[in-house]
């Protein structure tokens, strides 16, 4: 499997200089394909290969006057923005189709010379390490790169990123090869939410750190002090630059704590189960402020790939699972319970259940029915399973079916 590593670098003054050139360079020759690609479309709806498009804007573009300055940086740097653009159309069109899972993308944009996140990629053409650890990068040097652990694999390429706070970055591509752990014996199933983070099936409970609350009364008083500058000034590009190292530091501790979080869940369970949360719509209510700050979709991610990595399973249940109103002792459909209400009575059997932990139950019941190899037998002891629950399929929105009022119901069909 491929993977990313991403260290800290730490170009000089000089190099600042040459990256900011191979930034501009790489978003000319990006623009200057969209352009041509639009306007052949436009033309006569045809579509420029890849190679005669680098051709054009490269290789022709550089004996010009207007581009001659394109021969300043790395070739390999500029090939890179057109296989980056071909790439996005090809993703566009597999949206379109279907071929492409998840959201639609939408056409390929022009990129902005103000925008805060810049970067390019080299091939095994425009890099290479040196024996004292440092990264040499085509036509800018040498440039001491923040080792916290060795490279399992030769890379592929590295994209060098700089960050809207100035901070530089190269990220790896390399191969890596799984490593499983030893089995484990237990399974979990996940509850996520924002007065408490994470509830699991086991009662383990997991709180929310609130990383961008905690952090915005610094935000504050930087974004008050960015509102006082003059435009276009040194002085408000000073602010707006501690505008965003107070983002990137509540960033930096928040993918911190996740990636621990999701380390110990992954270490001491053989399966984990979670919700197919609508975390897009969610974060369009009145509630999105909070729903981004707890970064569900990258929990969600780090466990599946770390999953993979060590031979866990991670499932994905519908999220038309009426987790929160189905009791998991007699798995009867109690109906709708609103925010408020943390703990509810049974009114089939009676139990009082704690609304977080019953949902996390549920969908650990309803995840180990869904899974290929489950056994077929009870998800609970004592309790039988009226039917099998039919796969998920991601992507879909299918109705929830409503159970009778009072009736013995087994896993709600997903």
């Amino acid at each position: 499997m491929h993977l990313r590593y991403s260290f800290r670098i730490e170009p000089t003054p000089g190099q600042r200089v040459a990256l900011a050139r191979t930034f501009g360079c790489a978003r000319v020759v990006y623009n200057d394909a969209l352009a041509a690609r639009k306007a052949a479309w436009a033309a006569d709806k045809s579509r420029i290969p890849a190679g005669a498009l680098a051709r054009q804007v490269i290789t022709e573009a550089k004996r010009t006057a207007e581009r001659a300055w394109l021969a300043d940086v790395s070739v390999d740097a500029l090939q890179s923005s057109v296989r980056d653009l071909d790439a996005a159309y090809r993703n566009f069109f597999d949206s379109l189709s279907g071929k492409r899972a998840g959201r639609r993308l939408g056409m390929p944009r022009f990129k902005l010379k103000r925008d805060g996140r810049q970067s390019v990629r080299f091939t095994k053409n425009g890099f290479r390490l040196r024996a004292d650890g440092r990264l040499n990068l085509a036509k800018i040097g040498d440039v001491r790169v923040r080792w916290s652990r060795p490279l399992p694999s030769a890379p592929s390429s590295v994209t060098v990123i700089q960050d809207a706070a100035g901070r530089c970055f190269a990220s790896f591509v390399v191969k890596d090869e799984p490593a499983p752990l030893p089995p484990a014996d237990t399974e979990v199933g996940i509850d996520l939410g924002l007065s408490t983070y994470a509830v699991l099936s086991d009662g383990t409970v997991i709180g929310n750190p609130r990383f961008l609350r905690r952090a915005e009364g610094r935000l504050r008083k930087a974004q008050q002090a960015l509102s006082r500058k003059t435009k276009g000034s040194k002085n408000r590009a000073k602010a707006r630059a501690r505008v965003a190292r107070v983002h990137a530091r509540v960033a930096d501790v928040r993918r911190d704590w996740l990636h621990k979080e999701t380390s110990r869940i992954i270490r001491e369970n053989q399966a984990v189960y979670l919700e197919d949360l609508a975390v897009a719509g969610l974060a369009r209510t009145r509630l999105g402020k909070s729903v981004h700050d707890a970064g569900w979709a990258a929990f969600r991610s780090m466990l599946e790939y770390k999953a993979a990595r060590v031979g866990r399973h991670v499932g994905i249940v519908s999220r038309w699972l009426p987790s929160s109103q189905t009791c998991h002792v007699c798995w009867r459909l109690d109906g709708k319970k609103p925010l408020h209400m943390r703990m509810w009575t049974c009114g089939g059997c009676g139990a009082v259940h704690d609304r977080d932990l019953n949902a996390s139950r549920v969908i650990l019941a309803a995840g180990q029915a869904d899974r290929p190899n489950a056994s077929g037998g009870p998800v609970r002891p004592g309790a039988a399973i009226p039917h099998q629950a039919r796969p998920v399929e991601r992507g879909t929105h299918p109705k929830p079916q409503q159970a009778t009022t009072g009736r013995q119901a087994g896993v709600p069909a997903l």
